[in-house]
């Protein structure tokens, strides 16, 4: 052992001046087979892990490829999507663009027709406000010319003589209006020397009807002009004074006992001043009343004025009663002459209709016969039977092609 220990330790090399000994060498020789073992491992890692990598790169590779070949035909797809897509974006397109041309055609027709109709409306509205500004322009004209006459009016009251005038005037028209020529007359004399503004005169020999037409009417406008409830109390006495006084002078000039009737008439022109004397002065309404003197307004006279036509209607029919009889009792002649020439004709209907019976009954004999002729039966005989007796009633008539046997065939 000692032996072998002292040859390793023997130098047996000198390497750059260093000894190299055997155990040096061997052991060195150790290390190189460390070494080379180690690189040979580490070689065979390396030569693996290029292998597995080269393979792990192929299997990238490969599922690169197949990632690659997906994506292609994704892309692909996509692609043909993209194309069915702007197909279908362009079909809706087009169909949005054709909806949309024909609303908007719809809409411009629409439009069109809506603004000829609102033209056509605008025009007949113009029109029609023309013809309101022309019947406005025509009620202007109207309305400055009854301003005209409403001053002309005021200007007639104003005066005394052309008031009284006035007054006359419109009851002169409503009884003119009312009654016929000869019911009324104005102006008439009286027995007493009076003449009042109208006689009407009353059918049956009944007594004319006086109608007076003055009014005292300046009484009645001082109460209008007043400034001053002393001024109108004061104006108001002075037209009620003036009422009674005028309504006295028509019961003692115009009540003629069997020349009048009872009652007269006082006319006031206007009805807001009868409103006005029924209203505010009915001590003055209840004397005219006692006086027998009734106040009348325009209405009111109408009115009176009509119920007087009415019994001078009813008059001139009683007075025309016998000639209405007359001419009923002529008209029931007549009828009578009518009835007797209507019972003749109903005779002479009554006998053609008989006739026409009889010729209908003659008329039915001939088709029955006609009937039976229709229905006679001839037969053909031979020779060796025209020899035989004829019976039944039968007639032998003699025919080129034979003998020909007529028969009767009468009828109950």
């Amino acid at each position: 052992m000692q032996q072998t220990s002292l040859h390793l330790d023997t130098p047996i090399l000198d390497l750059f001046g260093l000894p190299v000994s055997l155990g040096v060498l061997a052991a060195f020789g150790v290390v190189l087979l460390v070494f080379a073992a180690a690189a040979a491992l580490l070689a065979m890692r390396r030569r693996r892990t290029a292998a597995d990598l080269a393979e792990l790169l192929a299997v990238q590779s490969q599922a690169a490829e197949a990632r690659l070949a997906e994506i292609v035909r994704t892309q692909a797809e996509m692609q043909g999507r993209m194309a069915s897509m702007a197909e279908i974006f362009g079909t809706r397109q087009a169909e949005l663009n054709k909806a949309i041309g024909e609303r908007l055609d719809g809409m411009s027709h629409r439009l069109g027709n809506s603004m000829s109709e609102q033209t056509k409306a605008t025009h007949e509205n113009l029109r029609r406000l023309q013809e309101r500004l022309a019947v406005i322009d025509t009620a202007q004209n109207n309305i400055q010319s009854l301003a005209k006459d409403v001053v002309g009016l005021q200007a007639i009251l104003s005066n005394k003589q052309t008031r009284g005038a006035f007054g006359q005037s419109r009851m002169e028209t409503i009884v003119a209006d009312g009654l016929p020529i000869g019911a009324y007359e104005f102006q008439a004399t009286l027995s007493d020397g009076s003449r009042p503004d109208c006689l009407v005169r009353m059918p049956n020999g009944q007594p004319s009807l006086v109608v007076d037409a003055k009014f005292p009417l300046e009484a009645y406008n001082a109460i209008r002009d007043a400034g001053s409830p002393e001024a109108a109390k004061l104006a108001a006495q002075t037209f009620r004074r003036d009422l009674e006084v005028h309504i006295a002078d028509i019961a003692r000039k115009y009540l003629i006992k069997g020349e009048t009737q009872d009652i007269a008439f006082m006319f006031v022109p206007s009805e807001s001043i009868f409103a006005e004397i029924h209203e505010n002065f009915e001590s003055v309404v209840q004397k005219a009343h006692k006086a027998r003197v009734v106040i009348v307004s325009p209405s009111l006279l109408m009115l009176s004025i009509q119920v007087i036509q009415s019994v001078l209607k009813d008059q001139r029919m009683r007075e025309q009663a016998h000639l209405i009889q007359g001419e009923v009792i002529r008209l029931m002649e007549d009828l009578g002459r009518l009835d007797e020439r209507v019972q003749k004709l109903q005779t002479h209907f009554t006998q053609t209709q008989k006739d026409v019976e009889q010729i209908a009954t003659s008329t039915a004999k001939v088709m029955k016969r006609g009937a039976r002729i229709e229905e006679m039966e001839f037969e053909t005989l031979s020779p060796q039977q025209t020899g035989g007796d004829d019976r039944g009633g039968s007639r032998q008539v003699e025919s080129r092609t034979g003998m020909l046997k007529l028969r009767v065939v009468d009828e109950d």
